[in-house]
């Protein structure tokens, strides 16, 4: 019995699911963890090899995904004597992501937590006051995630 060619993953502007659209750039194994790192402030392919221990070749596919989908910019950088080479920068949409990591590092310390303590804290800037996610109606009230639903939307069809 011989086993069916595979399908090539459809692009992403194909997907009606926001979210699987998202996972589409952010969803590969790496990809989250240079985002969370470009915001610790690491620009250079050197520094993300070196702090996550990621293989060149899969850093390299993975830094060209978020730079397609302009989630990180490139921008050239030579050090004297050096040749040129890229450095990488979260862009608007980039920085837009912070809210997920934040809820996966909440859910994590909440269901995975670490023996040792959290590793990350979130504060706020300037104070140190601890800040967290929350859920907010369109007058700013919060809203405990008991009362959120995930309902089907105008352009749900068929596909929820």
């Amino acid at each position: 019995m011989s086993t069916p060619p595979k399908t090539p993953a459809r692009p992403a502007k194909e997907h009606a699911c926001s979210i699987h659209r998202s996972l589409d750039i952010v969803g590969e194994k790496w990809s989250l963890l240079i985002i969370r790192n470009a915001f610790r402030g690491q620009t250079k392919f050197s520094e993300f090899r070196d702090a996550l221990g990621v293989p060149s070749d899969i850093l390299t596919a993975r830094l060209a995904t978020l730079v397609e989908a302009e989630v990180l910019e490139r921008r050239a950088y030579r050090e004297p004597g050096a040749r040129e080479r890229s450095s990488y920068h979260l862009t608007e949409r980039g920085r837009a992501l912070k809210t997920v990591l934040v809820a996966l590092q909440e859910w994590g310390d909440s269901y995975t937590p670490w023996p040792g303590g959290r590793v990350s804290l979130v504060q706020r800037a300037g104070t140190g006051d601890h800040v967290g996610l929350a859920f907010v109606d369109e007058k700013g009230a919060a809203v405990s995630p008991d009362e959120v639903a995930l309902v089907p939307g105008p352009a749900a069809g068929t596909t929820w």
